[in-house]
């Protein structure tokens, strides 16, 4: 198993990138929190994991330890597949999925596409007891909609936009939304991407 890569950032996409090791390029599903922080042509190190399909081997990239561990972790749970492991970690960090699990929060975890209320209860269920601690500070992290504009910004500047585009492309997004309900933060930022087409 391949528990992490260390080396240049070879290129960046939407929902992923590949980063040079040994002379061998890799390519990493990541969340755009991870692919916030990657900068192409600078060494990172991602905590990984991998994956086994029939037809497939997929490599999942994590920013740190913590959000790979409960990547597996969610996977554990009846129904819970790496697709929608990821996307609970594209929408939550990995501090407020822990706190919705420990505090019975399902209606943090329905914010994510594809767990309705049943599945939250299901995940409660069969993860309380595996959570592990918490951290003891009582501070609150924003969760879901109220956050996105900043991960956007931030993961557009990473695709190599510049603050001025970034800002731009997340005002549009969020004059189109309107009131209506948040999609998680991967949507949002490919229709931020749209906006700005190859304009770079």
């Amino acid at each position: 198993m391949i528990a992490s890569v260390r080396g240049k950032v070879a290129a960046v996409s939407p929902d992923g990138a590949v980063i040079e090791v040994g002379g061998v390029g890799l390519a990493v599903q990541c969340s755009p929190h991870t692919l916030a922080e990657l900068r192409v042509g600078q060494e990172a190190r991602l905590a990984t994991s991998l994956v086994v399909r029939e037809d497939s081997l997929t490599l999942y990239g994590f920013a740190d330890d913590e959000a790979k561990q409960l990547f597996e972790l969610l996977q554990t749970a009846t129904g819970v597949g790496p697709r929608l492991a990821q996307a609970v970690l594209a929408v939550h960090t990995p501090e407020v999925v822990r706190r919705a699990i420990s505090a019975s929060d399902t209606s943090t975890l329905t914010q994510v596409p594809g767990i309705g209320k049943k599945g939250a209860e299901r995940l409660v269920l069969e993860l309380r007891d595996k959570i592990g601690a918490l951290p003891g500070t009582g501070a609150a992290l924003v969760a879901g909609g109220a956050v996105w504009p900043e991960q956007v910004r931030q993961a557009l500047v990473g695709l190599g936009w510049n603050d001025k585009q970034a800002d731009q492309a997340v005002a549009a997004v969020a004059e189109q939304l309107d009131g209506q309900t948040v999609p998680p933060v991967p949507v949002l930022l490919k229709q931020a991407i749209r906006m700005l087409g190859t304009i770079r």
